[in-house]
């Protein structure tokens, strides 16, 4: 087996790898927020001050349950089946669905669009949590510094959460570096489906190995990368 030639195809796969880890959390972060404003009652934490100009409008918010239960749904239905089943369905549904012949290109547009919905369920969650977490003094604060919602959320708000979340999306982020191999069902070319057509070809598994290995450096620089995050904003520290 030719080491250097098994590098080199590694490396092109790993090209893909990327490109699907980046671009699932390009839409997966910003669209988890929405979700999460849609799980949620994004102004909740206004009913519990004693005067505030946004009554009505948290009201009604919180009226639209419907609305709340269908993202709880979706959220459910993400959280509770296989990614690889999901993946299979963004891509096959079309077809079967409505007949639409899909050209070549869609395989990439439904692997990530399959991540990226799957991830935004799990990180709406994360950051629903956060949310929470702030305590209603910071509302209070805020409305006595006559800050209205939108600059008490954006302001105040939405920065001690990513600062509280920061941890778990951290892990939901190493994970998604792993399974990005699921890619494969639909023959996505990541570096472990070509890691596992070359052990194929020549009968052995080093190739397997050498992607762990791959796979294992990649987590550590996006581990580390995030750590340094935490850090920069450790800043009661």
């Amino acid at each position: 087996m030719n080491f250097s030639n098994l590098i080199l195809q590694l490396f092109q796969g790993l090209g893909n790898t990327v490109l699907l880890f980046v671009l699932t959390l390009a839409f997966s972060l910003p669209l988890g927020l929405i979700v999460t404003f849609g799980r949620m009652n994004k102004w909740a934490p206004f009913h519990k001050l004693k005067d505030h100009s946004a009554n009505k409008f948290a009201n009604a918010l919180s009226n639209l349950k419907p609305i709340q239960l269908i993202f709880r749904f979706f959220i459910s239905i993400l959280r509770g089946t296989p990614l690889m089943l999901q993946i299979i369905v963004v891509f096959f549904g079309p077809y079967y669905a409505f007949g639409m012949k899909l050209a070549a290109s869609y395989r990439v547009i439904a692997v990530v669009l399959a991540f990226s919905i799957n991830y935004a369920a799990y990180f709406a969650e994360i950051f629903r949590s956060g949310i929470e977490s702030i305590p209603v003094g910071q509302y209070e604060a805020a409305q006595v510094l006559g800050y209205n919602k939108k600059q008490t959320f954006f302001k105040i708000i939405l920065p001690q959460m990513v600062k509280r979340v920061l941890p778990p999306v951290t892990n939901e982020v190493i994970t998604l570096v792993k399974d990005t191999s699921l890619a494969f069902v639909i023959t996505y070319t990541e570096m472990f489906t070509i890691a596992k057509q070359v052990a194929a070809a020549q009968t052995t598994i080093v190739p397997l190995f050498v992607a762990g290995l791959f796979y294992f450096i990649f987590n550590a620089i996006v581990a580390w990368g995030m750590e340094r995050l935490e850090r920069s904003m450790a800043y009661y520290n």
